[in-house]
């Protein structure tokens, strides 16, 4: 192992400008890859906010007993796909319409009677909140024998699927075109490492050397070249994220977690890319 590091070691001493070079390469292949994860991450936090707008309104038939609705909130709390279930009585229903629809507050202080219902407002747990979801949960609520109407906003439910499927199908197919074209690139810089060291490899196998003994430096290089690049391209992001911070938008940067799968991403490309370019060249010595 100490004569592997070594070999990697002097291989960056002999040619820092192409060591350095491939880091380079590697860095900015990622750092696009990481704009598009920034991209990815707040549109997902987008949607989680949209997400917890989603509701079902469950209004209650007039003379609905309060015993009778605060049994079924505590049954629909059970729910397992139920996060919350709030009781709203046909009087609190009344006072949140007059403060929140100011232009009708004339209509509402002439009222003789509440013409509003009294309701148990639904919101559904993370994971819970598609369509499909909503809708098998709108449906059990109709089978309260006191359930006078379910309403969920199925249009705007619909359109926020689509909307979800459509982010998850774009990240997938341009992910993995990046991941592609970085695999590309560092095998091509990896290759071009391999090529100038091409007599000392014919030297190493007219003496004895074994195939995986003259890979395994080449395959710690391109892994620390992988990983040296991960680390560039998040500190790019970060830069990048500080930037459109103070001259556009706040945004929200990786967590510790998904930073360090770039860097790990970074490495396995770079272990990948190395181990192709090795294994090829190994083949037309």
């Amino acid at each position: 192992m100490r004569l592997i590091f070594r070999e990697v070691f002097l291989s960056f001493r002999r040619t820092p400008s192409l060591s350095a070079l491939s880091i380079i390469t590697i860095a900015f292949a990622l750092f696009v890859v990481g704009l598009f994860g920034l991209v990815a991450v707040n549109l997902r936090l987008a949607l989680a906010d949209i997400e917890e707008r989603v509701e079902i309104v469950m209004y209650l038939r007039r003379g609905t007993p309060r015993a009778a609705a605060v049994a079924a909130r505590a049954d629909i709390r059970s729910f397992p796909e139920v996060e919350s279930v709030e009781y709203v009585t046909a009087d609190a229903a009344l006072e949140r319409a007059r403060s929140e629809l100011v232009e009708f507050r004339d209509v509402f202080g002439d009222l003789v009677t509440n013409p509003l219902p009294a309701s148990l407002e639904i919101r559904l747990k993370p994971g819970f909140r598609d369509g499909q979801n909503v809708a098998l949960v709108a449906q059990r609520l109709t089978g309260f024998r006191f359930t006078d109407d379910v309403r969920f906003g199925r249009e705007w439910i619909a359109k926020l699927d689509r909307l979800r499927d459509i982010t998850a199908a774009i990240g997938l197919f341009v992910g993995a075109a990046f991941a592609l074209a970085s695999v590309i690139i560092i095998g091509t810089t990896i290759r071009m490492a391999v090529i100038q060291r091409a007599s000392e490899i014919a030297i190493m196998r007219l003496v004895g050397a074994t195939d995986g003994f003259i890979r395994r430096p080449f395959l710690l290089e391109g892994a620390i070249k992988g990983a040296l690049g991960g680390l560039a391209a998040v500190a790019l992001n970060f830069a990048a994220h500080q930037a459109v911070n103070r001259t556009l938008i706040e945004t929200s940067f990786f967590s510790d977690a998904q930073a360090g799968l770039i860097v790990l991403f970074g490495t396995l490309l770079g272990l990948l890319a190395s181990a192709l370019s090795v294994r090829k060249h190994l083949r037309q010595v």
